[in-house]
């Protein structure tokens, strides 16, 4: 009797753990969530508009936050993102900037977060500047300021290049592409591979991947919403085209430097630097000897300002990629000190 009751004991605990690692299970399967390939569930800051119109031979959507706030100063800002990024990434740079009296405009560039995902389309910065002046244009708006993070900083700087007298500054946050990867020695990588290593993304690399370069290796829960944001495309129904289209602009990146043209620049501008910033697209496959050159951004911000005409250079000692995000009252701070 008294074995039967040991036994009986013994079988309730095993179920018992079973049902906890069942539930665990569960936990991990659902921890995760899954968006389409418009992201749709996720959650903006504020409403989204849709500017819709035409680009080689296909009718596509543009995704856009336009938000103002209570008084106006008649001036407009356009927001651009990076690879990794979405508009909703600027929320706490888009309060600021309403407060002040700015209009706001923050587009999700063709290809990415809500916006069409095109299952053919020939990605350039010159394509996605000229789709960007549709919509301000077809908002009735005459000049704007332009302010880009990471790889928005490529696409803010070609725009600026193309678009000079409705321009009214250029503004660059740790922008990529202050450096030529490709002439340094870089090799080169195909979509097809790039297809392949996007497929191979997770929650816990993006993380990994962010604490070290975003955030000078710290991390804070509040960032876990954008792993969630950008895991969760590649988790969903649509991964296969979100990665298409994120392979396609990785070589949009690569192969279509803007470095060389800074001293084309012909609006004012202000570069806003973490100098622990180590982005370098395409590292990971560069020899030893040339990782070691790549990505220093306390050089490579004071080279660029020394390029672009008439640029100013304020620059972050202690922190990484993205300062809006990891200190956003001090990047504030400096940004409407140098504002013009």
């Amino acid at each position: 009797m008294k074995r039967l009751r040991q036994f009986n004991h013994f079988k309730m605990s095993i179920t018992c753990l079973l049902g906890t690692s069942l539930l665990f299970s569960t936990f991990l399967a659902t921890a995760q969530p899954e968006y389409n390939a418009e992201l749709d569930g996720f959650e903006y800051p504020h409403p989204v508009n849709r500017f819709e119109f035409e680009s080689q031979q296909q009718n596509l959507q543009m995704a856009y936050l336009d938000v103002t706030g209570p008084t106006q100063n008649g001036k407009t800002i356009i927001l651009m993102h990076g690879k990794n990024f979405c508009a909703a990434t600027w929320e706490n740079t888009i309060t600021p900037l309403t407060k002040a009296g700015y209009r706001v405009i923050a587009p999700d560039q063709i290809g990415f977060c809500k916006s069409s995902k095109p299952q053919a389309y020939q990605f350039s910065f010159h394509q996605l500047a000229n789709n960007t002046k549709q919509l301000v244009d077809s908002l009735g708006i005459e000049k704007v300021t332009v302010m880009g993070h990471s790889m928005g900083g490529m696409l803010a700087t070609r725009y600026a290049l193309m678009f000079p007298e409705q321009t009214a500054q250029l503004v660059l946050v740790n922008p990529i592409g202050l450096e030529d990867w490709h002439k340094k020695g870089v090799p080169y990588q195909t979509i097809d591979k790039n297809y392949q290593a996007e497929l191979n993304k997770s929650a816990k690399g993006i993380r990994n991947y962010q604490q070290h370069t975003y955030y000078v290796g710290k991390w804070e829960p509040r960032f876990d919403r954008w792993v969630n944001m950008l895991a969760g495309m590649y988790a969903g129904k649509d991964k296969k085209l979100v990665a298409w289209n994120q392979a396609q602009t990785s070589d949009m990146v690569f192969t279509q430097p803007v470095v060389d043209e800074f001293e084309n620049v012909k609006v004012p501008s202000l570069l806003l630097i973490g100098e622990k910033d180590n982005t370098a697209i395409g590292k990971a496959r560069a020899s030893k000897q040339l990782k070691k050159q790549l990505g220093h951004y306390q050089v490579l911000g004071e080279q660029a300002a020394k390029a672009i005409p008439n640029a100013k250079l304020i620059e972050f000692s202690d922190l990484g990629h993205s300062p809006h995000i990891q200190a956003p009252d001090r990047f504030h701070k400096a940004l409407f000190e140098h504002l013009r």
